[in-house]
């Protein structure tokens, strides 16, 4: 059965139609580039259009990725908030760069985006996490992400008891706030026909970005 499927996942093909990627249509600014392009799939109805991998490189040199949500961007960066003691966390606190990849499957697009990683202020973190639903702060408070627990008991049990301690108002944990990747490099990816993909790279040079075209 392993190899019929194999065959049939080897035999998946979609031809990509949809739009393209010129240097003349393409934004000089990143930002502003990736900003039409959310919009465009947040309007375009796209499934999360919030969702991007975060990848991230541990001590030993072993990658990791996971979906995380964008919660803001400007120019100073791309902002996410997490849990500081989990995987991405420490990760990030012995290697401060990391890579951000969204997938717009509908619109045949993928936004790539690398550079150093900082933690975002303690006011910008507590604002956020006060506009968060209760569940979710204190939710906050009852999971040691990342962890080996010993069944789903723990959680419940932790959640009622935060729950109870805090009420309405639980404050954000010491452990819990945001990041913020400040980007060097952005990649634009347009999927085209016979796998003639667009590709547009920015990189920063001497405090200005360069825009080019990279071979699919």
């Amino acid at each position: 059965m392993s190899s019929n499927i194999s065959s049939r996942i080897a035999d998946l093909r979609k031809s990509y139609e949809r739009a393209e990627l010129s240097e003349d249509a393409s934004n000089a600014d990143p930002l502003q580039q990736f900003d039409q392009w959310l919009n465009e799939a947040i309007a375009g109805e796209i499934p999360e259009p919030n969702a991007m991998t975060l990848a991230t490189v541990a001590g030993d040199l072993r990658p990791s990725t996971r979906i995380v949500l964008i919660k803001g961007y400007d120019a100073r960066g791309i902002v996410w908030y997490t849990n500081y003691d989990s995987r991405k966390g420490q990760e990030l606190a012995g290697n401060p760069f990391a890579a951000l990849q969204f997938h717009w499957v509908d619109l045949e697009r993928v936004v790539r985006i690398e550079g150093r990683v900082e933690k975002v202020g303690a006011e910008e973190s507590d604002a956020y996490f006060a506009s968060r639903p209760l569940d979710s702060r204190i939710g906050a408070w009852a999971s040691p992400q990342s962890q080996v627990i010993p069944g789903r008991s723990v959680l419940v049990t932790a959640a009622a008891k935060y729950g109870a301690q805090f009420m309405l108002n639980p404050p954000r944990p010491p452990h819990w706030g945001g990041f913020r990747l400040v980007p060097d490099r952005w990649e634009f990816w347009q999927g085209r026909k016979s796998r003639l993909h667009d590709r547009l790279r920015y990189r920063q040079d001497s405090g200005a970005w360069v825009r080019e075209r990279l071979a699919p």
